[in-house]
């Protein structure tokens, strides 16, 4: 009974989130919850074309880098994945936003240190 709840908690929050989508297309931040709703269910290629979706349409959300970058590396594409939190790291300076730069560069410095 648990399992089928939450997969239809998952259903509910994913066609909730894809409905405030369609009501507000340039909704940032419904856009990012999507990706991030996709890719915890493990729809990883959802979740990527919704990042980059909002990386081409909103270049400085900077929140997304993190996870856009993180998706790579679950994907085993370290170049991108390296790419992709230089970039951030870039916006995170740029904005002056020392939390998000600080997750970012830590972030990538354990991923070097893993590769």
């Amino acid at each position: 009974i648990l399992i089928g709840t939450n997969v239809n908690m998952d259903n509910w929050r994913l066609d909730h989130l894809k409905s405030l989508l369609a009501e507000d297309p340039e909704d940032d931040f419904v856009l990012y919850a999507l990706a991030q709703e996709y890719n915890k269910l493990g729809h990883l290629e959802q979740s990527l074309d919704h990042y980059l979706l909002l990386k081409e349409k909103s270049p400085d959300y900077v929140g997304l880098y993190y996870h856009l970058a993180g998706l790579y590396v679950d994907k085993g594409e370290a170049a991108k994945a390296l790419d992709i939190y230089d970039a951030g790291i870039k916006i995170a300076n740029k904005q002056n936003d020392l939390h998000a730069l600080s997750e970012l560069k830590n972030a990538k410095t354990n991923f070097e240190l893993e590769l």
